[in-house]
């Protein structure tokens, strides 16, 4: 297994479908039940744990976890409402040594419920064409509104990962 990417590198299909979405959406949807499962119970010392040497510490990852579906939730709305707008990159790194990543795990945790739940109900009302809709990153390019709702199942899934091997050292 590759610890960096131990669930696999995000494959989207070349064309999403709403069948494609409404599975992403269900992994989105009981996200945060199948945290707490992990984190609930962790004390600070299991909190400071790593799945690498120089990785983020699980408390970290919780947090960033929040801060990133903050941010993809926003590039899907924008790509919903403007036509192809530029959202900038943000900065992971210094967004996960900001002051607020020091607070408890539950406070991201109660941050992804309200926006995974907006993001459930945003995702169950799209349509065959919306899933085409695009935004377009700073970094990375063009992306579809069908690839977005791709990487925000990914992206928790992948960062739970990282926390069951930190917590498995």
């Amino acid at each position: 297994m590759d610890v960096k990417y131990p669930i696999g590198e995000l494959q989207v299909p070349e064309k999403a479908t709403l069948a494609n979405v409404q599975e992403w959406l269900k992994d989105i949807e009981t996200y945060t039940i199948r945290l707490r499962e992990v984190v609930d119970s962790l004390n600070e010392e299991e909190l400071r744990k790593t799945y690498r040497d120089g990785a983020w510490t699980v408390r970290q990852l919780v947090h960033h976890i929040a801060d990133s579906q903050l941010n993809m939730y926003q590039r899907l709305k924008l790509a919903l409402t403007d036509e192809n707008p530029t959202v900038p990159a943000f900065d992971e790194e210094k967004w996960a040594i900001q002051p607020d990543t020091q607070l408890p795990v539950e406070s991201s945790i109660k941050m992804l419920e309200g926006i995974n739940e907006r993001i459930v109900a945003l995702g169950k009302s799209l349509t065959e064409e919306q899933l085409d809709r695009v935004f377009t990153h700073q970094k990375n390019g063009e992306i579809t509104v069908g690839t977005k709702v791709a990487k925000l199942a990914w992206h928790e899934n992948h960062h739970l990962a990282h926390i069951k091997i930190a917590l498995s050292k």
